[in-house]
């Protein structure tokens, strides 16, 4: 079994009971902080980060904070306290779809796309909606063979501050900025975009308008709206790697999504989904559009199992045949 299979299965390295005592600490304080300052579990997660990266503001927390530091948990056990403390938050706060996390086994087949497209030693990636970060700091933390520039744009100032707050204890580069996608950006060509797409109907008609992808009869679908706008931020015959609705090509608006396609983009890969690990008309695929090219006919896999090794090996090898 490869690497990455292992890592899609289960990741070994992790010391699961440190794991543990380190989310019991931070639970514990983040329920601590909710009560003394009156806020709810994100706003409470974000300064128990800032409680323990240095602000002594909450000197009660001082010595738990110490023993947290004692366990010198690795990056990857980091990353898998946040996705436990984060799960809790959303089920707390009861987050709409579009702030909850990408499942975890999502993020490593995404790094293994990652790793097989691009050969390179550096990479530039920008992601879109980049909501709590897991995405980002599972890439971060699972690709370590390449030098990572990394950027997410959020427009929602809550997601922004949480993210930039879990990349500061878990010292990953990434950088977050609160920006609407949606309306275009100056900044440098990228080698890689990626998105775990908010769904849903973009509000501002005016600034919709300004897109090749326009409705003239409703709101434009805002998820259409930052694909183009994001092919726009990629180097000549970069890819992007979108998480989408599996009927992303055949729902309402698919019209102008495939004639924008047809002058901006070719999709070159479509992986299904599992449907065990999305709620019912929930389902979603993964999309791999290459910017300006010409080429053979999309690579098309139905990913039934994330957790069945045979299922995982036969999807790599078929990835690594079609795309490489």
């Amino acid at each position: 079994m490869t690497q990455i299979m292992k890592r899609v299965c289960y990741n070994k390295a992790m010391n699961m009971e440190k794991i543990e005592k380190a989310f019991g600490i931070v639970l514990s304080h983040v329920h601590a902080l909710e009560s003394h300052l009156a806020t709810h579990f994100y706003e409470a997660l974000i300064e128990q980060n800032a409680s323990y990266t240095g602000n002594n503001a909450f000197p009660d927390l001082a010595l738990d904070q110490e023993a947290l530091r004692d366990l010198h948990l690795t990056k990857q056990e980091w990353q898998k306290v946040y996705q436990f403390a984060l799960i809790k938050g959303a089920k707390e706060m009861h987050l709409q779809v579009n702030h909850q996390l990408t499942p975890d086994a999502i993020g490593y087949i995404v790094n293994f796309m990652i790793e097989t497209l691009y050969t390179a030693p550096a990479l530039s990636i920008l992601e879109l909606g980049s909501g709590t970060g897991n995405l980002a700091e599972t890439i971060l933390t699972g690709i370590q063979d390449k030098t990572i520039a990394y950027t997410g744009f959020e427009v929602d100032d809550l997601m922004i501050d949480l993210a930039a707050s879990i990349a500061d204890v878990m010292q990953t580069n990434a950088k977050f900025l609160q920006i609407d996608a949606v309306r275009p950006q100056v900044i440098d060509p990228v080698d890689l975009l990626i998105s775990d797409l908010p769904i849903g109907y973009y509000p501002d008609d005016a600034v919709a308008s300004r897109s090749v992808l326009a409705s003239q009869v409703e709101h434009t679908y805002a998820h259409h709206l930052l694909m183009a706008q994001g092919v726009k931020y990629l180097k000549s015959d970069a890819y992007a790697i979108f998480i989408a609705p599996s009927n992303l090509l055949s729902s309402d608006q698919s019209d102008l999504l495939k004639s924008w396609l047809k002058d901006y983009a070719r999709v070159a890969a479509v992986i299904t989904l599992p449907e065990d690990i999305f709620t019912a008309n929930n389902q979603k695929a993964i999309f791999i559009l290459q910017k300006c090219a010409q080429g053979k006919a999309p690579f098309v896999f139905p990913l039934v199992s994330l957790t069945d090794p045979l299922v995982v090996k036969a999807f790599m090898e078929q990835f690594r045949l079609n795309m490489v």
